[in-house]
């Protein structure tokens, strides 16, 4: 017994498997762009030899080399950055206060933040650094 098989093309194109893919990279897209942790003001660090890494309960003023100044992210004026530390410092005695700087701002800039975060009750300051690649 023969049996007859017949080649017929397909006339539909079937869309399933294409939206599969789709949807997977669509999942990975979106998955991968959450692991980028860099905040959105752009600062570039002076370099140093010995880094340390960034520790989650910490306190991070930032200073542009247009002379703005965040406080973790908000934007803040002087005057009121001593009120907004304070107010930080209170829930955390032992709090990290994390100075990131342009390095094109002058000394003097720093050195006035850093007064406003000892006058708040930082305990505990560190300047925020680029490491370097070590020399070969």
């Amino acid at each position: 017994m023969k049996f007859r098989t017949e080649h017929k093309h397909l006339s539909a194109f079937s869309y399933a498997s294409l939206t599969d893919v789709v949807l997977q990279l669509l999942i990975f897209f979106l998955l991968s762009s959450t692991f980028v942790i860099q905040s959105g003001i752009k600062v570039r660090l002076p370099k140093a030899e010995a880094a340390e890494t960034a520790n989650r309960s910490q306190i991070v003023v930032t200073l542009t080399d247009r002379g703005a100044v965040f406080l973790n992210n908000d934007q803040v004026s002087k005057s009121a950055l001593r009120s907004q530390l304070t107010t930080l410092l209170k829930q955390s005695k032992d709090q990290l206060v994390v100075i990131n700087a342009d390095k094109s701002v002058s000394l003097q800039g720093a050195v006035e933040v850093m007064d406003i975060a000892k006058a708040s009750g930082a305990a505990r300051l560190l300047i925020a650094t680029q490491a370097t690649p070590p020399a070969q």
